[in-house]
């Protein structure tokens, strides 16, 4: 125990060297892709407690806002899926509106193989208006590796994200890794911690005070199989980042 508590510290560490986190879809992935033939709807609700209260650049400020998005993702084979994202607003003064929507088909290493983690490779692309995020055509990389080890789970997305379109479509690759640890400490109930940030360009990171970094305490509920559950209270690590958000994840598999 000591051990894994020590190993997520530095992983965290390692990586705390991350542009503004779009607070839309707070999930670290799993490599599991949906069965074939099945869809996953999900509900991705967040709320900010605190966060920006002025709009900068013109994008609208995310104090006391919520964020609600629709993900379904349908699986085609045994290893490979396609999810669909639908961005929405709802706060005031203008800030109740569609955002956006992604398209995200991925891959993943099949069980047959009997590799000793779970490794997958997501790409996401879509647009989002500039008023809710000023980059408005983006592509996601993100590759997951991810281990279940008796009660524990440890999932790391080490992502690349790269801008079309806005202030960041000339800077090449923004850095924005994910990490998640968690401990079963019944058969339904998992806690845990998960990490989100954002470094600015691989390998040429923006100063640490325009980073984003935030970091949850989160559960995970597995009362059924066909239903998903995970739930976190967050905060801001730097300046950049959304000082305090709550979030949760709602999902039903058909």
């Amino acid at each position: 125990m000591r051990l894994s508590i020590l190993f997520s510290l530095i992983l965290i560490l390692s990586v705390i060297d991350a542009n503004a986190q779009d607070n839309y879809e707070i999930q670290v992935y799993g490599s599991e892709t949906v069965e074939k033939g099945h869809t996953m709807v999900e509900l991705h609700s967040n709320y900010t407690i605190k966060g920006s209260k002025i709009i900068s650049d013109g994008e609208l400020p995310s104090n006391h806002v919520f964020h609600e998005t629709v993900e379904v993702t349908h699986g085609w084979t045994t290893w490979f899926e396609t999810g669909f994202y639908f961005f929405n607003s709802i706060g005031n003064d203008g800030r109740t509106a569609y955002v956006g929507s992604h398209i995200r088909p991925r891959i993943a290493v099949p069980e047959s193989w009997h590799w000793p983690v779970g490794v997958s490779l997501s790409t996401e692309f879509g647009f989002q208006k500039a008023a809710f995020s000023p980059n408005t055509c983006t592509l996601e990389i993100r590759p997951i590796i991810d281990k279940k080890w008796g009660g524990w789970y440890f999932s790391f997305n080490p992502t690349v994200e790269q801008s079309f379109a806005g202030p960041d479509a000339n800077r090449g690759l923004i850095f924005s890794p994910n990490f998640k640890q968690s401990y079963d400490i019944s058969k339904v109930v998992a806690l845990g911690i998960e990490y989100y940030g954002s470094t600015g360009p691989f390998f040429h990171y923006d100063p640490i005070k325009e980073q984003d970094h935030q970091l949850f305490l989160a559960t995970d509920l597995s009362f059924n199989p066909n239903w998903e559950f995970n739930a976190g209270l967050g905060w801001g690590l730097t300046n950049s980042a959304d000082r305090a958000i709550i979030k949760m994840i709602i999902g039903r598999r058909f």
